[in-house]
């Protein structure tokens, strides 16, 4: 009863709201939720699915934003809004009976509400190039578990919310690759939480990873002044390409001139924020649109200098996939652009601010940011459940693209509940029976075809309910 919040996971997080609720006995209360599934594992959305139909039984609604399609078969209605996302989408593809949806040829959804089985992959693409071996693990519920990760390969961790994932991922694999690497992207938190010791008695394999990417729903800008084009730094070509027009060389302008961070060139009414701040007499501030530059975020004069008949401004207010075009001899502009794409972020705009980005997005921007390094030195990449937030669609884009960090010779480390994400992994570490002190056990390192054939393995249930076992390749 007393553990802190801060240590408990998503899926925990999200059910201690919703048990909130159960001792209450209201009726005619219209619950909405938003993703309720989100962290939770399979075992764990049964439970979720009796508590949604006891609140309805007692005279409620129920309103959930949702992607978990176990859910949503579940529904008496469902309102589908698409097709797509962004420019893309906004509409509403369809609203009624969750049976008539498979009929809606435009719906996205409509293919992934009765998938087919579930493919298992039952052997490893191809050898590893070598482990990282952990002994003597503890860490929270984890008391002296070894965990062995094969490398050049693909590897999920698994285990109903609770078991000890995030733990293993961020606090023991995470913090110990950090600690050996010279290179580290990441944006997780140096120390772990407050009175969680971790301690391993032995580690092999450091040496072999020479580059250590963590990469987390965080957000990647906590202020408008951050956006999309920045942090991927494809923005540094583009100002650069108007610093090159003759117009800002007969001004003798330099690419500090086209960036809104800078006095010269960007309005002066809202600093380049393209917003102004509001203060509210006893309530939280909040932005409006600049009255002057009318969220452009540079001054007119800048503005006078165009590009293939863009201003900078007009740029940022490409999507990607418009832009795409624009800059289609052009490299490394390019190269970033396609990352983006891969990763299901087309509709998304080069100015979008990171305050306005919803955490799945955060999180596939800074992959598309490693994607377009393709750099060569072996890279561990640790995500924690990157699924989250996704549409069962962007999750195999997704996939789609962690297995291509495997194919050029990377790591990857997934402790994830998806269960079409874990179907493809080359290895299933398989953490458990239960959680909290039920928890924090090894109960299978193998692949996620005999993980079926475990008997204490709640995530081999599951997939064996849903599955059809393929060779690998």
């Amino acid at each position: 009863m007393d553990r802190p919040a801060d240590s408990l996971s998503t899926g925990e997080l999200q059910r201690l709201r919703l048990a909130s609720q159960v001792h209450e006995g209201l009726f005619g209360v219209a619950y909405v939720l938003d993703e309720p599934s989100a962290g939770v594992h399979p075992a764990e959305k049964h439970t979720l699915s009796k508590l949604l139909t006891r609140f309805v039984a007692e005279g409620n609604s129920a309103l959930l934003v949702e992607h978990d399609m176990s859910l949503v078969a579940q529904a008496d209605w469902v309102v589908d809004v698409g097709p797509g996302a962004g420019v893309h989408g906004g509409r509403i593809v369809y609203s009624g009976p969750t049976h008539g949806l498979g009929s809606v040829e435009e719906s996205i959804t409509a293919r992934f509400v009765h998938p087919g089985p579930l493919h298992l992959n039952d052997a490893p693409r191809h050898p590893a190039r070598g482990a990282l071996k952990f002994a003597g693990i503890t860490a929270r519920n984890i008391v002296d578990q070894d965990v062995t990760i094969p490398l050049g390969q693909f590897t999920a961790v698994t285990g109903v919310s609770g078991s000890g994932k995030s733990t293993l991922v961020t606090h023991v694999i995470g913090r110990h690759v950090q600690n050996a690497v010279s290179t580290t992207v990441t944006d997780e938190p140096e120390e772990p939480p407050t009175n969680d010791a971790v301690t391993v008695t032995s580690v092999e394999g450091l040496d072999q990873i020479q580059r250590l990417a963590h990469i987390t729903q965080r957000p990647i800008g906590r202020t408008p002044r951050s956006v999309v084009a920045t942090y991927t730094g494809l923005f540094d070509r583009v100002r650069r390409i108007f610093a090159e027009t003759d117009q800002a060389r007969r001004r003798d302008w330099g690419i500090g001139r086209f960036s809104f961070n800078v006095a010269e060139g960007r309005c002066p009414e809202c600093s380049g924020l393209g917003q102004i701040e509001v203060e509210l007499i006893f309530l939280p501030g909040s932005y409006a649109t600049c009255p002057v530059c009318h969220g452009q975020r540079f001054n007119q004069e800048t503005l006078s200098i165009t590009w293939r008949g863009y201003t900078v401004a007009d740029i940022l207010a490409l999507s990607v996939t418009a832009a795409k075009t624009v800059f289609e001899d052009e490299p490394q502009v390019l190269r970033a652009l396609q990352a983006l794409e891969a990763i299901g972020l087309g509709y998304i705009t080069l100015g979008q601010r990171a305050t306005e980005l919803s955490g799945g997005e955060a999180q596939r921007i800074k992959l598309a940011t490693e994607l377009q390094r393709n750099t060569a030195a072996h890279t561990l990449y640790l995500f924690d459940e990157p699924s989250t937030g996704l549409h069962p669609a962007d999750v195999e884009l997704l996939n789609a693209q962690l297995h291509r960090l495997v194919d050029q010779g990377h790591t990857v480390i997934v402790a994830e509940h998806h269960q079409a994400m874990i179907a493809t992994a080359d290895h299933v570490i398989d953490l458990g029976p239960g959680a909290g002190a039920d928890g924090g056990q090894v109960v299978a390192v193998t692949t996620p075809a005999c993980l079926t054939a475990v008997s204490g393995s709640l995530t081999g249930q599951y997939l064996a309910a849903e599955a059809e076992v393929i060779t690998a390749g």
